[in-house]
């Protein structure tokens, strides 16, 4: 494909160097359903397993049909490469631990989806990481968190439930004096939304969600956007610039630019490193099924997006709805940033919080037909779900209100029916509910 080409629509279906099959010239991607690879001759496969070539050794590391999964997203995002793992809480768990050993920090936006935060919390802490929570609504919170330990900075492009569009630039802009990369999780904003644009150093998705689009396989990536310089601070990131004694003394900052030509050491390391120790391999099977998703996010997201604020402007003015959450709703600079962020469309998740607790955001769910009860969101259809009892069930009290998930709250994901139906199913389920008023989390 052309190099030049920037549209969506058109790298999702041909972005990367795959055209056909080289083996059979198929146009469709095939399913390498394999473990291994046959080595030309010893040489080879030496070369291979020192780095001092690339290819295909073990599929828990590299896949043929993962590779052209990898390259779409890397693309699509505007980055120079990709690694897929297991599911996107594997995808967050690299992109940590990619930078950070026991001893070491990283800052975190407070707003977060509910098993992230519990990763970071209280796994990453066994493990000697600790993180540090700025409130994005101002971004200088984030420099007063860093100290020479702090090796990254992680944010939700996106988040639920207060769907506030996190500052991209401003953070990175923060992050980059200190030589520390910004992490960004897209997974809410696929196409819409571009951070290594705006100064991100790393993208990742849970490819479970808008990319694969259709609830039927579980995936996550990482994306390098190539931007960023590990070696500028060799202090500030050892694990790029210190030997590595698994892989002989490499300096991943030095060597796989020297290797590849490219400035991908982030993706490389995630590969043959976090892949090669931890697993959390992406199936084959699982990589053509987001295959399929990804053909057509760029044309869902248009749908996701239009229906969105069609429901939005219908939860506004009808009688039993006080105030709904939305990106655009926002006042102020938190308002802005979708603006200057987003293109293209706001998103497809809305938030309301049901007036009278638990009990009334319970029959509210109980009360729609057509939207399913289910802990996704990104699916072709129309989902709900109340956090307080199921994603964020694992947060305490203090911790539900920091990440602004109250009793009644419920999140919406938006699908792709008709927006008729979908206003008239939330209609009913109000109606059902008790007519009792909805007021949106502040």
């Amino acid at each position: 494909m052309a190099k030049n080409i920037k549209n969506p629509e058109t790298i999702a279906l041909h972005g990367g160097e795959y055209r056909s099959d080289p083996a059979t010239t198929a146009v469709a991607v095939p399913i390498y359903r394999t473990t291994s690879y046959q080595f030309k001759d010893t040489g080879t496969a030496a070369n291979l397993f020192a780095l001092k070539e690339f290819g295909n050794i073990y599929t828990r590391i590299m896949n043929p049909t993962n590779d052209v999964l990898e390259k779409r997203v890397a693309a699509l995002e505007g980055g120079l490469a990709c690694v897929t793992v297991g599911s996107g809480q594997a995808a967050s768990t690299f992109a940590i631990t990619n930078v950070c050993q026991a001893g070491d920090n990283f800052i975190s936006s407070t707003d977060l989806y509910g098993g992230t935060v519990n990763l970071f919390t209280h796994t990453l802490k066994k493990l000697g990481i600790e993180v540090r929570y700025a409130d994005p609504s101002d971004p200088k919170n984030f420099e007063k968190q860093i100290d020479d330990k702090t090796r990254c900075i992680y944010a939700e492009t996106l988040p639920n439930p207060y769907l506030r569009v996190f500052p991209i630039k401003e953070v990175s802009d923060i992050g980059r004096k200190y030589n520390i990369p910004l992490i960004m999780d897209n997974t809410a904003s696929p196409v819409i939304c571009k951070p290594i644009e705006h100064g991100a150093a790393v993208v990742i998705h849970s490819l479970t969600k808008f990319i694969g689009g259709h609830g039927t396989v579980i995936g996550g990536c990482l994306v390098d956007g190539g931007n960023f310089d590990w070696t500028t601070n060799p202090k500030r990131q050892p694990l790029f610039n210190e030997p590595d004694a698994s892989y002989g003394g490499a300096v991943w900052g030095k060597v796989v630019p020297e290797l590849t030509g490219a400035n991908v050491a982030y993706a490389v390391r995630a590969r043959v490193v976090l892949l090669r120790d931890l697993g959390s391999a992406l199936a084959p099977d699982n990589a053509f099924g987001i295959i399929q998703g990804l053909e057509t996010v760029a044309l869902r997201m248009k749908q996701h997006c239009s229906n969105a604020e069609k429901a939005v402007e219908f939860l506004q003015k009808n009688k039993n709805v006080e105030r709904v959450i939305y990106p655009t709703l926002h006042k102020g600079e938190i308002g802005g940033r979708a603006k200057r962020y987003f293109k293209g469309g706001n998103g497809g998740l809305v938030g309301i919080e049901v007036k009278g607790g638990v009990e009334s955001g319970k029959k509210f769910i109980e009360s729609l037909k057509m939207f399913y009860h289910v802990a996704n969101i990104g699916d072709a259809r129309s989902l709900a779900i109340h956090p307080a009892t199921t994603t964020h069930s694992q947060l305490t009290e203090e911790e539900l209100l920091a990440a602004g998930v109250t009793p009644g709250y419920v999140r919406l994901s938006i699908g792709i029916e008709h927006p008729d139906d979908i206003i008239a199913d939330l209609d009913q389920a109000l109606k059902a509910s008790g007519g009792t008023k909805l007021r949106a989390v502040s």
